[in-house]
């Protein structure tokens, strides 16, 4: 349970980290050419991997990996669409603790019994998520609801990645998740086209992608190991928590300020894990 728990937090230092770098790289050019180029560079990264550890994955790992990569690229175009209409204060909350809560239902229901004092953690992380993630600068006069009902669909989306990535078993190895995010990257292309939004993206912004998507794959490569470790509710929450690892890098590389609702939601976070830890 112990290296499961560290796993996680790693994983959302991995996603957290990306998340910081991508988000940075979207100010100099599109962000669904950053994702695509992400997922793109996360499948290299974990095909070379693979190379290293070597498994025998099955069709069904493979179609696990599949609903991953439609969960994950489908809760990025939502989550892009609810940022995009200028109410982010609340598509990005909504998102981030809509990943966490469907992986505790699901692993509920198949069976998982934590015990008090991890549900205490897991129950305290949610609105610790939600005040990091909260934006308070939103355009008062964008629409709630609309926003509200992307970053819902977001957060299914990234909790049904987190629920199938956590059904590939570790015999399978890590080739599944290239497929994933092979299957990710045509997805937003898609997406992106529909929306007439670029994807392509120049070789001097390439860097960007590439960075943000090798971090986002490593931090994939850590949850799906976490999940072998320990519960799928505890894992997904704890690996939920990297918005608060996106606010320290811009705290610390951008000198950016911490709002007193953000410092209430890093201190909550904090408890949350050790509330977990030591449960």
């Amino acid at each position: 349970m112990t290296i499961g728990i560290l796993l996680a937090l790693l994983a959302a230092v991995g996603y957290g980290t990306s998340d910081f770098i991508g988000g940075f790289g979207s100010g100099r050019v599109s962000a669904w050419a950053v994702a695509f180029t992400g997922q793109l560079a996360g499948a290299a990264a974990i095909v070379g991997v693979s190379l290293a550890m070597p498994g025998t994955p099955s069709l069904r790992d493979f179609g696990w990996a599949t609903l991953a990569g439609l969960g994950g690229a489908i809760g990025s175009a939502f989550l892009y669409r609810g940022l995009a209409s200028g109410s982010m204060g609340t598509a990005a909350p909504v998102s981030a603790v809509g990943a966490a809560i469907l992986p505790v239902l699901v692993g509920s229901a198949l069976g998982e019994r934590p015990t008090s004092l991890v549900w205490l953690g897991v129950l305290v992380a949610l609105p610790g998520i939600w005040l990091v993630a909260h934006e308070s600068g939103a355009d008062p006069a964008a629409g709630r609801r609309p926003a509200m009902i992307d970053g819902g669909i977001a957060g299914l989306g990234f909790g049904c990645l987190f629920v199938a990535t956590a059904q590939i078993p570790s015999s399978a190895g890590v080739l599944p998740l290239a497929v994933s995010q092979l299957i990710g990257a045509v997805v937003i292309a898609v997406i992106a086209t529909a929306l007439r939004r670029p994807w392509r993206s120049g070789v001097r912004h390439l860097h960007w992608g590439v960075v943000a998507g090798t971090l986002g794959a490593v931090g994939t490569c850590l949850y799906l190991a976490a999940t072998q470790a320990a519960d799928l509710g505890v894992t997904a929450v704890l690996t939920s928590l990297y918005p608060a690892i996106t606010v320290l890098l811009a705290v610390v590389c951008l000198k950016e300020r911490i709002r007193p609702t953000q410092r209430l939601g890093l201190a909550t976070c904090g408890a949350a894990v050790v509330l977990v830890a030591i449960g």
